[in-house]
């Protein structure tokens, strides 16, 4: 049994196809529309929010004679003025590694603009626990040895199992591993540590950092979106612009006076 701090990887983002957006500016008569924008997801907000009010430049809609210059510019009236839909178009894919099945059963609450991938512990046996240890429990020593204990009492249950079902023996087909490691994991904590998958877009994103990162919210999600935010206001610095960092109870809160954009 070893204790385990989660970690995130961002694995994947929208990308422009730059041939097939020339073909279009070509098509709407801006063939000289460029953007400044650092990084391609925002980009893709910046094009599609200047499709709505057809404002690559001055006289392609009559009603517009000047357009706002810059992508910072253009993302942060997006967000002021709460246009959250365009920011619907990039997606970040995400894996978080050693997370608890505490965090996967918070993450899974939000739904909308998201995809999911776990993993199965009807699959993946649980031979070796490893877990995240909530500062609650660090902090006290009693605490701690009731804590150690029952995740090495729950980690040996699922070894003799194991070896009750010789579900290793030689020859044994993988439909009984999968049969008995589904009946195993019924007794397995849901502290054990996991990996899932999450893609999300960026008005999603948005959301759920400044839903997570609040102090109300559960210690080990908070922490996540803590890592969360610092990759992505890095990587997507307009996007993310608005948001200022606050420490609670040791953990960073991620605030906007722009919410639910």
């Amino acid at each position: 049994m070893e204790f385990v701090k989660p970690t995130v990887f961002l694995i994947g983002e929208t990308r422009v196809d730059e041939a097939g957006l020339r073909a279009y500016l070509d098509h709407l008569g801006a063939p000289d529309w460029t953007s400044d924008a650092p990084s391609d997801a925002e980009k893709i907000c910046e094009v599609y929010g200047r499709i709505c009010y057809r404002s690559f430049e001055p006289g392609l809609n009559p009603n517009v004679t000047r357009t706002r210059q810059g992508n910072a510019a253009y993302i942060s009236h997006i967000v002021e003025v709460g246009h959250g839909s365009v920011l619907e178009h990039a997606t970040l894919n995400f894996i978080f590694a050693d997370v608890s099945r505490v965090f996967t059963h918070e993450l899974v609450r939000h739904r909308a603009g998201v995809a999911i991938s776990q993993e199965s512990l009807r699959f993946v046996r649980l031979d070796k626990f490893s877990a995240y240890l909530p500062m609650l429990i660090e902090e006290n020593e009693a605490g701690m040895a009731v804590f150690v204990r029952t995740l090495e009492q729950l980690e040996a249950v699922q070894n003799e199992f194991a070896d009750i079902y010789q579900i290793d023996k030689a020859g044994q087909k993988f439909d009984y591993k999968k049969k008995a490691t589904s009946a195993f994991r019924r007794v397995a904590p849901e502290g054990v540590a996991t990996t899932i998958g999450w893609s999300t877009n960026l008005r999603t994103l948005r959301h759920v950092i400044e839903r997570r990162t609040d102090p109300a919210a559960e210690e080990e999600i908070r922490a996540v979106f803590a890592m969360v935010f610092e990759i992505v206001r890095n990587r997507y610095p307009n996007v993310f612009a608005d948001y200022s960092v606050e420490t609670v109870d040791g953990l960073p809160w991620v605030k906007t006076k722009h919410g639910k954009v």
